[in-house]
């Protein structure tokens, strides 16, 4: 049976309880919208664990653009549903309990997170950083799951783990992909039908492209408004918008 908690200190109970104390913990911070890519998470985190949590947060602080704030999809009855095999937990807190401080408390990194993602969303990462480590400090699991895709994310929040020695190992999942490539993406279900077909090419050109620049023209040349590609140590990563919707994906060169 699946719980659903609103209240960061009902939830705190529980996890407090001798039931729970008992028990390996793991988590899937996800901001709803679920797909296949967020099952393989929530998969990987029963197979690996006594009790999985997952939350679902659409976090305000991350989003430099209140328009892409707005937009955001927001499906939490469909969500429960999909986590239901999987997920012992589910939390739900409204932004007031996550951010009593009004954000005036945060977590930065001055080096990672100013480039590629982070030079195109300034603040963004600081707010990433910040709600995983809320996060982390609520659920206290003992694995947390986070896709590939998200690659400089996911490299950030390791070394955070890392600086602030918190007990929780990272778990990296391998990006799930649709049929013709494209990564899975809460933000794909706001492309139109011509533009969802479109952006195939945009994986297929990061992995076929020679250099980094070779891609960019190529991807420009196809229609997509480039942000950027660049090669970071075997990793080809690029952000690419399309109708106005952008979409972020990495793969090994």
């Amino acid at each position: 049976m699946i719980s659903v908690y609103t209240k960061t200190a009902d939830w705190r109970r529980v996890r407090t309880s001798p039931e729970w104390s008992r028990c390996s913990v793991g988590f899937v911070p996800t901001m709803g919208a679920l797909h296949s890519g967020h099952t393989e998470l929530l998969r990987r985190a029963r197979e690996e664990n006594d009790r999985v949590v997952l939350s679902i947060f659409v976090n305000p602080t991350q989003f430099n653009d209140p328009r892409d704030l707005a937009q955001y999809p927001r499906t939490l009855d469909a969500d429960v549903e999909l986590a239901r095999p999987w997920a012992d937990v589910v939390l739900v807190p409204p932004a007031a309990e996550i951010y009593p401080d009004n954000y005036r408390y945060r977590v930065t990194e001055n080096d990672l997170s100013r480039r590629l993602e982070g030079a195109c969303r300034p603040g963004h990462f600081d707010g990433v950083m910040t709600v995983v480590m809320k996060l982390l400090n609520l659920v206290q699991p003992h694995r947390a799951y986070f896709g590939e895709k998200d690659h400089q994310q996911l490299q950030l929040v390791r070394g955070m783990v890392e600086a602030f020695f918190l007990p929780v190992t990272i778990v990296a999942c391998p990006t799930v992909r649709a049929p013709d490539g494209l990564a899975l993406s809460s933000r794909n279900a706001r492309l139109s039908e011509q533009a969802r077909a479109e952006a195939a090419i945009f994986p297929q050109i990061l992995r076929s492209a020679t250099t980094a620049a070779e891609a960019e023209v190529a991807l420009n040349a196809h229609g997509l408004a480039v942000d950027y590609v660049e090669d970071v140590h075997g990793v080809r990563l690029g952000a690419v918008r399309i109708e106005g919707v952008r979409l972020i994906d990495n793969v090994p060169v």
